[in-house]
């Protein structure tokens, strides 16, 4: 009941329903350059177009898949010289979205940010070329992982079985590899210096209530919503943008969480 009123106090101080919007504006404008990057490595790695969209699909609600899908599509049949202007694009855009998340958790710790905007900037570009690996990581276990699977199954006349059973192993190592993600960026993002432990209750909440919400919102949109009625042409983005908004809220919100257990908690006591 404390941290609902702390949070609560916490809305009506700060603008915890404008700063999502940022970081929504942020994820968007670097998802594509991201996408080049990713499409541009393919033929260096194990994994094809077929593999990212299924880990999209697992988390994406409906119109979002679909954007998704049609710009790789139009990405994959450009040259690969594009790389150098993805990762570009995505190091600036993603970056800018980072160092939003750093002001709204300073904000939350009640600390002053004494970084220069280059170490701050330097520090944002390395938690997003760790999330860029983890996330080519998180599409490269999942093959391993299945082909191993299938052969090892096989071997036992148990394939059929084993399909059922990756389906939900392919779930929790992507929820590790997001939780993971989410200790180093709440670890990381004040600029005064706490424990690794102290990252963890916000990242728990981050990864539950991001699956959570990812899966209710697709439930949503894929039953109920037609924002293609409303939107027109542009239903899939505003999609997308929704679900961006919903997920740099709930990453707010577990910056939170962090602070609340860290700060706020002792000095009650």
């Amino acid at each position: 009941m404390a941290f609902l009123k702390h949070l609560w106090k916490r809305f009506n101080e700060d603008d915890y329903f404008g700063i999502p919007a940022q970081l929504a504006y942020f994820f968007l404008l670097s998802l594509f350059p991201l996408l080049i990057v990713i499409v541009s490595l393919f033929p260096y790695l194990p994994i094809t177009q077929e593999d990212l969209l299924g880990t999209v699909r697992d988390f994406a609600p409906v119109g979002a898949i679909e954007i998704i899908e049609k710009n790789l599509i139009e990405i994959s049949k450009k040259n690969n010289t594009l790389l150098s202007l993805g990762i570009i694009g995505t190091l600036w855009s993603a970056s800018n979205g980072i160092n939003a998340i750093v002001k709204v958790i300073n904000r939350s710790y009640n600390v002053e940010e004494d970084r220069t905007f280059f170490r701050k900037r330097i520090m944002a570009i390395l938690l997003t070329l760790a999330m860029i690996a983890v996330i080519i990581v998180a599409l490269i276990l999942p093959v391993f992982g299945k082909h191993i699977g299938i052969v090892l199954f096989s071997q036992l006349e148990l394939s059929s079985e084993f399909l059922t059973i990756w389906n939900t192993l392919r779930l929790i190592v992507s929820s590790v590899i997001i939780f993971a993600v989410l200790i180093a960026l709440y670890w990381l993002a004040p600029s005064k210096r706490f424990s690794c432990r102290t990252a963890i209750p916000g990242a728990i909440f981050a990864t539950i209530g991001w699956i959570i919400t990812s899966y209710a919102f697709s439930f949503y949109v894929e039953r109920f919503a037609n924002y293609t009625v409303t939107y027109g042409s542009i239903g899939a983005i505003i999609v997308l943008m929704i679900w961006f908004y919903i997920s740099g809220f709930i990453m707010i919100i577990g910056g939170d969480v962090n602070a609340y257990f860290t700060v706020h908690k002792k000095k009650d006591c």
